[in-house]
């Protein structure tokens, strides 16, 4: 027997609750609800099973309007009952709410969430509604413009295909409907003030220094997203970053924090993927050597860390017809390509990769520069934890926080703070981050290998 996951749950008993789980199965990728099992999956066995296999197709039509497979089965002598449910095509309520399957947990589906799940259902999107009274000659010429140059450019399009009024190419990108209304998507794209229509469309880029609180400048990106992206990029690289120069011999090395390829990806993908419903910008946040991009992003459920993202995968955008807006003018890739984009434009600098921490809420990516980035710095003072008294054990928490945004022995941390010897280290300040959840192990099952690493959890 299968361990639970997503698409299994054990339960030892029946409880009416559990008619929510088969609605979020439903809602979900279907999957199977076992009764009479402990969480490991062996039997416990079940009694009055006769009513139960009476009562639960009943209440599974009746309370949702499905029929779900419902099978007894015995065991050594102990009597357990599967419930089987598929995925459904239409979205399905219990008592008037609506319930999905998420990883190990349910949870109940409300607000912008439910807004764009009914509408999917109805093979419609939230990118895809109409607006009304806004005409074609309301969009920026210079954005549309813009759209067609690139596209003919980097052989998308062909200059006949462009070569069209300003309705009819719209018409040909699909972004009118069947009532001649622009729908949502052509508005983000190509009108001058999509903030008018959805709140939150744009970029904001801040100039951090030595904490987040120390906000020193900022700026906002406003206009059509399709110029949006490329003046955020001018921007940033003219204002925020500063390169760093060497020199081997003649030859100057010019290098930035991220290589400009590797960031226009990265912020293509967090604006063209974004929840727009949650009305919050894009938000880039630069430091002298790192740089944050966060967006509320929804990342498939099979897509959610940094490893899998970098390898081969299918593209699903979260807003499909934006995406190929952007597919077309030739600003992004299909088939989930541009993350080979991202790992090519880091290996030019000998960058790490860029790191992605996905949740719920949204999608934090951190970007490090290289390590030759790193020693043109300059160098900070060694902090010496032995100098600090006990009430300055938060910021010595801090400093080691700090220091382990990319991996680091505990040598290597014990050498960098002159601690005296790895076990007090240990017993004084990484265990105590462990147990907070604020550091990780990288060799969580072995925390003696010689190997080991400790790296710092992400945080918003």
């Amino acid at each position: 027997m299968s361990d639970e996951h997503q698409t299994i749950e054990y339960k030892q008993s029946w409880r009416d609750e559990y008619l929510k789980w088969i609605c979020g199965y439903a809602n979900a990728q279907g999957g199977t609800l076992y009764i009479g099992k402990y969480d490991d999956g062996k039997t416990s066995g079940l009694t009055k099973t006769k009513k139960l296999m009476e009562d639960l197709p009943n209440m599974i039509t009746s309370g949702m309007g499905i029929i779900a497979d419902v099978n007894l089965h015995n065991e050594n002598g102990l009597k357990y009952i599967e419930i089987h449910v598929d995925k459904y095509p239409s979205l399905i309520s219990y008592h008037g709410k609506y319930y999905y399957r998420s990883g190990s947990t349910m949870k109940e589906i409300t607000g912008t969430e439910l807004d764009r799940k009914l509408l999917k259902a109805q093979g419609k999107s939230w990118e895809g509604m109409p607006i009304p009274k806004l005409r074609v000659s309301d969009l920026d010429t210079q954005a549309i413009d813009y759209f067609r140059k690139e596209a003919v450019k980097r052989g998308r399009l062909t200059p006949d295909e462009v070569s069209v009024d300003d309705e009819l190419l719209m018409d040909n990108l699909h972004l009118i409907d069947e009532d001649g209304y622009l729908i949502r998507a052509a508005v983000i794209a190509f009108y001058g003030d999509p903030e008018r229509y959805v709140t939150g469309s744009y970029i904001k880029v801040g100039f951090f220094g030595e904490d987040d609180s120390d906000l020193q400048y900022q700026d906002e990106i406003h206009g059509p997203l399709i110029l949006q992206i490329k003046n955020a990029v001018d921007m940033v690289y003219s204002k925020y970053l500063k390169a760093r120069i060497s020199y081997e011999g003649i030859n100057r090395d010019e290098q930035y924090i991220i290589h400009k390829d590797a960031f226009r990806e990265i912020l293509l993908n967090a604006c063209i993927h974004k929840n727009f419903q949650d009305n919050n910008p894009v938000q880039v946040s630069v430091y002298e050597d790192k740089v944050y991009i966060y967006n509320d992003g929804i990342m498939p459920t099979n897509l959610r860390t940094t490893k899998k993202l970098y390898q081969k995968h299918s593209s699903k955008p979260f807003n499909p017809i934006l995406a190929h807006i952007f597919f077309l003018s030739g600003m992004v890739e299909t088939w989930g390509r541009g993350f080979e984009k991202i790992k090519k434009a880091c290996a030019i600098y000998d960058s790490p990769l860029p790191r992605y921490e996905i949740t719920d809420e949204g999608i934090m990516v951190l970007c490090k520069p290289s390590k030759k980035f790193m020693q043109l710095l300059p160098k900070p003072e060694k902090a010496s934890m032995q100098k600090k008294t006990s009430g300055d054990l938060e910021a010595i928490l801090s400093d080691i926080l700090e220091f382990c945004s990319e991996p680091k022995s505990a040598a290597e941390i014990k050498d960098y703070f002159n601690v005296s010897n790895v076990i007090t280290l240990k017993r004084k300040y990484l265990n105590p981050l462990l147990e907070l959840g604020k550091l990780e192990m990288t060799i969580p099952d072995k925390p003696r290998s010689k190997n080991q690493r400790y790296l710092a959890k992400m945080v918003n």
